[in-house]
């Protein structure tokens, strides 16, 4: 570590507690900004703004009453097992060198269990009152506080799995295959799998494991009609797309034109030819209301408080409150009611989030069932024994960081009956 790595960290740094924006895309404008960065110096500034925010709850009480970017960049360091003599080319001010002495005594006993797990305190409260035990809400925390592996979904319509893992060895990648998703593969380390022939030529996704297994619930058949109701940039749309064999049709829905724009490149390597995209004004828009009783499959990936994903994006645990939960709710209502008048009698309706919070998920369901009797639960473990993935979590899909290696997801599925 020098003066330059560290000083280009806490630039970036300050520019990332602002919560102005994602982290990453603070990240990408900053690296943008200083082109003359070696991947060496933006490794660096990328593993101490992320891990900052992953651990920030503890650094705020470590660094107070004095709560600043660079106290809070140097106890990080601290903490990350740097001895003092590292600190020379940056520390030279005595009031600074003390608190670098005091910051790996520091107990974590003193912190509160919503800091200790580094989650809001709201958060906390919430899987508390949900009947979350402190030990199991500890371990989902610090679940969620480490960086997430890179997970590849392998296309099927252009290569198995296997021979995509023989060439991933003979390129000398360390994986391992996903152990639940029957096409997926986990990646040693980040590699710039984007800049690869397999990644090019559509043979491969970036694709978390969590979100594999829920077009497995949607378990759509070839020559279906099947709807991804909030489709953004299309993961889920393609997957559903492969496991149709590009037969039958499939609209990808969604109402932001930007994130359809970022489907089509997509779209263009996977070699898919039944996926229609398009953009609707809302969920009550004319085109839906067209297809009403008509659609096989429908799934609801509906927007959420993303909190099952903060492996990836840590800084969301600042932006969201109950009051932005409060809002997602009312959408999340909204948007599953619409979604399920596009289903046939007989046919299934997927309710899925990324999300942690009982209110987002088995609150929503629940509410859902009880206003629309001609829906019933179909338990999660046996559509998932039906295709051939050995998990049980219930009859809800409910994955966990620390238990699963997948980000936080939900997912029900339900069936209308005649």
């Amino acid at each position: 570590m020098n003066q330059e790595q560290f000083h280009a960290a806490l630039e970036a740094l300050r520019a990332a507690l602002s919560f102005s924006a994602p982290a990453d895309a603070v990240l990408s404008r900053y690296f943008r900004e200083n082109p003359k960065l070696g991947s060496q110096n933006r490794h660096f500034i990328a593993e101490a703004v992320f891990g900052v925010l992953r651990q920030k709850f503890m650094l705020d009480r470590i660094c107070a009453p004095d709560t600043n970017p660079r106290r809070m960049l140097l106890a990080w360091l601290a903490r990350g097992g740097r001895n003092l003599r590292e600190f020379e080319p940056i520390v030279s001010r005595e009031d600074e060198r003390q608190f670098l002495s005091t910051v790996k005594a520091f107990k974590l006993d003193t912190l509160t269990l919503a800091e200790r797990a580094e989650l809001p305190e709201w958060v906390a409260a919430e899987l508390s009152a949900s009947g979350m035990a402190d030990e199991a809400i500890l371990a989902l925390g610090r679940g969620l506080s480490q960086p997430a592996p890179l997970d590849l979904r392998v296309n099927l319509q252009k290569m198995k799995r296997d021979a995509v893992q023989t060439e991933l060895a003979a390129l000398g990648y360390e994986y391992t295959p996903t152990p639940y998703s029957p096409f997926g593969i986990r990646l040693a380390g980040k590699p710039a799998i984007n800049r690869h022939t397999l990644f090019t030529e559509g043979v491969v996704e970036v694709q978390d494991e969590g979100s594999q297994l829920l077009g497995l619930l949607v378990a759509p058949r070839r020559g279906e009609m099947v709807a991804d109701f909030c489709a953004g940039a299309g993961g889920k749309t393609l997957l559903l797309g492969m496991l149709m064999a590009s037969s039958g049709r499939l609209y990808a829905f969604d109402v932001s034109e930007k994130r359809l724009a970022n489907l089509k490149p997509r779209l263009a390597r996977s070699g898919l030819s039944n996926v229609q995209p398009q953009r609707i004004e809302s969920e009550n828009d004319a085109r839906v209301k067209r297809l009403a009783g008509k659609l096989d499959r429908v799934l609801v990936d509906a927007p959420c408080s993303g909190m099952g994903t903060l492996r990836r994006n840590p800084d969301l645990k600042f932006r969201q409150s109950t009051a932005s939960v409060d809002e997602l709710n009312a959408k999340q209502t909204a948007i599953l009611a619409s979604a399920a008048r596009l289903v046939k009698v007989g046919g299934r309706l997927v309710y899925a989030t990324c999300s942690i919070l009982p209110r987002e998920n088995q609150g929503i369901v629940e509410a859902f069932l009880a206003s629309h009797p001609n829906f019933s639960l179909v338990p999660a473990n046996e559509v998932l024994a039906e295709q051939k993935v050995e998990l049980d979590t219930g009859a809800y899909l409910q994955l966990q960081p620390q238990i699963h290696g997948t980000d936080g997801f939900f997912a029900a599925v339900l069936t209308r009956n005649a």
